[in-house]
């Protein structure tokens, strides 16, 4: 991996984005905004799977004053999404969110713009310039979309940086993952400002996990990028899961459960599919950094898996518990499980 790109440090809430901190993970609830009860049930949802920001859609003006109910009950980061009404980011202002997105493709008008950063900058309010492939501003056609995207944000940053202001947060969204690829690389070359990453409407969990897997992955390979949302369709948590697994992939945050299995064959002869689903299903829900091995080869498993802090690796009914690569003992294929989660138990209480 490539050294990091340097960006300058910008604070949304208790949450430092760039600067060197760790790759922030974000997600965007899919309630009714102004459902405030509904809304404060999924952030605090969110909070649970580790989300350290939360976006909400901000339709109408009713959305933009539920802000402060929902602000009173959660404990991150709150930002307000704006589209087209440049009033709702002012009422959302007012009601104290966090920071905001703006869509230079639908909120155009210097005035307009100008008159939202004076307000934001009142407060100290970080601004996100956020473009989508989708919803860019009038342009030259023929120019190719990751150069229209770059030229649409860096509209926006001058006006920004006209009036004084520099709390600025950038992303260049599309579906396309070689555009939203192209648009990052441009962009690193013109400005300091933090990156949020992300390939936009990417689809439902497994299909939009591996789109955004590989773009992703190539932007923080390269050291672009400052925090994260994978966008799918369906539960938010899960794109902060997917989020998570993206950066430990890369050695760029730990956290929670990594699960090392392989992929089975011919050779295993043990329930390695149903153990493997157990196994993660107990842990997926903790917290502290672990990594975890089901293998099914009892030859190779231990070797292949020597990174893994506790495995169990199968062979004909049975199966060998394994910690840090040395073996601990040989166990009959139906004690398998429990012996693993003792093991795992007994490391977390040894650290």
């Amino acid at each position: 991996m490539t050294r990091r790109r340097a960006s300058r440090p910008l604070q949304i809430g208790n949450v430092t984005i760039g600067g060197g901190a760790p790759v922030v993970v974000q997600s965007m609830t899919n309630t009714d905004t102004r459902d405030v009860a509904a809304t404060v049930e999924q952030i605090r949802r969110l909070q649970e799977c580790g989300c350290q920001i939360v976006r909400v859609a901000v339709p109408d003006i009713r959305a933009a004053r539920a802000i402060a109910a929902i602000k009173r009950d959660i404990a991150v980061p709150l930002v307000a999404d704006i589209h087209f009404d440049y009033r709702l980011a002012l009422a959302a202002l007012e009601a104290g969110a966090d920071a905001l997105r703006l869509n230079p493709g639908n909120i155009r008008q210097k005035a307009q713009v100008s008159s939202v950063v004076r307000a934001a900058r009142e407060r100290g309010t970080p601004i996100r310039i956020g473009v989508n492939a989708g919803s860019l501003p009038p342009g030259d056609d023929s120019q190719p979309v990751a150069q229209r995207m770059v030229e649409a944000a860096l509209g926006h940053i001058r006006i920004l940086e006209d009036q004084d202001f520099d709390l600025i947060k950038v992303s260049l969204k599309a579906f396309d993952v070689p555009t939203t690829v192209e648009a990052y690389r441009l962009m690193a070359e013109k400005v300091n400002y933090p990156f949020h990453l992300g390939i936009t409407e990417a689809g439902p969990p497994r299909t939009g996990s591996i789109r955004s897997a590989v773009g992703l992955g190539i932007l923080l390979y390269e050291g672009l990028g400052d925090t994260i949302r994978v966008s799918l369709t369906g539960d938010p948590c899960d794109e902060v899961t997917v989020g998570y697994e993206i950066l430990k992939a890369l050695g760029l945050r730990e956290k929670g459960l990594t699960l090392i299995s392989c992929p089975s064959c011919g050779r295993v002869e043990i329930d390695l599919v149903g153990l493997t689903q157990r196994v993660e299903e107990r842990l997926m829900s903790m917290d502290r950094p672990l990594k975890v091995a089901v293998m099914g080869c009892v030859v190779n498993g231990p070797g292949e898996a020597r990174e893994a802090d506790v495995g169990i690796a199968g062979g004909r009914g049975k199966g060998i518990l394994f910690r840090k690569g040395q073996v601990v003992k040989t166990l009959p294929e139906k004690d398998l499980f429990n012996a693993l989660m003792a093991e795992v138990e007994s490391l977390l209480t040894d650290q």
